[in-house]
């Protein structure tokens, strides 16, 4: 099953990015019943390794936290493939990725190794843009980098199940973790 942690948005910060989305000139937005904070993807992974997870996680407490939003940016080297709302940065947030992290690492699941860059994709642009959409992006950008998103409060977080179609993928809640 393919799977990922991850952080619920409220309705009011989906809305809002999802107005954003919307709004650009090229690329395919990200629904807003997808928009989410991933904490750690998990790719493939067996029944049996996530119920081992599950169980792991469960004991993963979280301390109520405030997140905020602080600019647009984009991935992908050479030419742009994901637009994206990053999330200010904030120790809380840094230490649960961590948590999560070595709870998936003590049930022996691999996870990639990179740096966590914690954000909200808002559009995809497939294999990347022509250089004209590059510039239209670029534009876009610069003109949203003061775009109000309303910070919010995390209370917890859930696991997923991600299954991909033909017309993106679908998410699935499994179950959530660390409200106390």
């Amino acid at each position: 099953m393919r799977a990922f942690l991850a952080i619920e948005l409220p309705d009011q910060v989906t809305s809002a990015l999802s107005q954003v989305a919307l709004s650009l000139p090229v690329g395919r937005a990200t629904p807003e019943e997808n928009l989410h904070l991933t904490l750690v993807f998990l790719g493939d992974q067996s029944d049996a390794q996530l119920e081992d997870l599950h169980y792991e996680l469960a004991d993963i407490s979280v301390q109520e936290f405030e997140l905020g939003f602080d600019g647009l940016g984009c991935f992908g080297s050479g030419s742009p493939k994901v637009l994206f709302a990053r999330i200010a940065g904030n120790k809380v947030l840094t230490d649960l990725h961590q948590q999560v992290r070595r709870a998936a690492h003590r049930t022996g699941i691999v996870l990639a190794r990179q740096r966590y860059r914690p954000h909200v994709t808002l559009a995809r642009f497939g294999r990347g843009l022509q250089w004209r959409d590059a510039e239209r992006l670029e534009g876009f950008i610069a003109d949203h980098s003061q775009v109000d998103i309303p910070s919010f409060s995390v209370v917890g977080f859930s696991m997923f199940q991600s299954t991909l179609h033909r017309d993106g993928a679908i998410y699935e809640p499994l179950a959530d973790y660390g409200a106390e």
